[in-house]
């Protein structure tokens, strides 16, 4: 992760912020998918126990995205076609998304409708680019923020600060600057230490960890970091597709984009003409 966060860092900002324990059902197909040939059949019987994550699974597959000419309505089909990693990402993400959710905060209600419009614009763009991290790209979009529910929980005014961060993003401050100046912590950290404790794999956590670090990982032009760098791109065209910067930040522009657009456009290889048609097709397809 970031090198400015140590594990004693860490554990000292987590001080008063609960993490929620990881869905037995996500150890059940973590397990398996550990197994030396992981059992499809074990992993659709696990998901079909569960009528949240089985109705998930199957909105996702049919969803356009993935442009299936048949419309799929077995378990087993899904996973057969998708395989178990794929899988097992998808349903890791559905599963943190109904842990985490909490009525009695109105406020995530926009959060959580975000996060799976981010996520659903990840899956497309990593499609559309060629990307080999489609499922991952999806779990990122849908988890990077999940350090943001639980900021709220710690402090009621988490989300005026959030909107403040916004407002000052820009090359000479990160939206993670605004909220460690007043919490000594951020919502990435959170979302790292979540991921962890969750036994997510280890790059999507520092991908969490560095999604507002993004000018400095891209001003590198060096090989280093190719596997953070494909997901970074992914997840911050996905963030400005799906105005981020309005539903949490609550500003008119995107300063964060406006940052970095250039070098993440450059590193993926498209114009920003190519980028606007991208962003039109993607809105076509209902993703925001």
């Amino acid at each position: 992760m970031s090198q400015e966060l140590s594990e004693e860092q860490i554990q000292q900002a987590l001080q008063g912020i609960s993490v929620p324990p990881q869905p037995q059902i996500m150890v059940d197909l973590q397990m398996e998918q550990y197994m030396p040939d992981p059992d499809l059949e074990v992993i659709a019987r696990l998901i079909a126990q569960d009528p949240g994550l089985s109705g998930a699974l199957l909105k996702i597959v049919n969803s356009p995205y993935y442009g299936l000419t048949n419309k799929i309505a077995s378990i087993q089909r899904a996973v057969n076609l998708l395989g178990s990693r794929s899988v097992i990402n998808l349903i890791n993400a559905q599963s943190i998304k109904g842990e985490m959710s909490d009525e009695t905060i109105v406020t995530l209600n926009r959060f959580w409708d975000t996060a799976q419009d981010v996520a659903m614009t990840c899956l497309t763009l990593a499609k559309r680019i060629g990307s080999q991290a489609v499922d991952e790209a999806y779990a990122l979009g849908l988890f990077h923020d999940c350090g943001i529910p639980l900021m709220l929980k710690r402090f009621p005014d988490y989300m005026s600060t959030l909107e403040q961060a916004y407002a000052n993003a820009g090359p000479e401050s990160r939206i993670v600057d605004t909220e460690n100046r007043v919490y000594n912590t951020n919502h990435s950290v959170v979302g790292y230490y979540t991921a962890k404790s969750w036994r997510l794999p280890e790059h999507l956590g520092n991908a969490i960890a560095n999604h507002h670090n993004a000018l400095a990982i891209f001003s590198d032009d060096s090989n280093r970091n190719s596997q953070l760098k494909n997901l970074l791109a992914i997840l911050k065209m996905a963030e400005h597709i799906c105005s981020s910067y309005r539903v949490l930040g609550n500003q008119n522009e995107d300063h964060e984009w406006n940052t970095i657009s250039h070098l993440v456009l450059d590193y993926v290889g498209l114009s920003d003409y190519d980028f606007e048609n991208l962003k039109e097709s993607i809105r076509e397809l209902g993703a925001r």
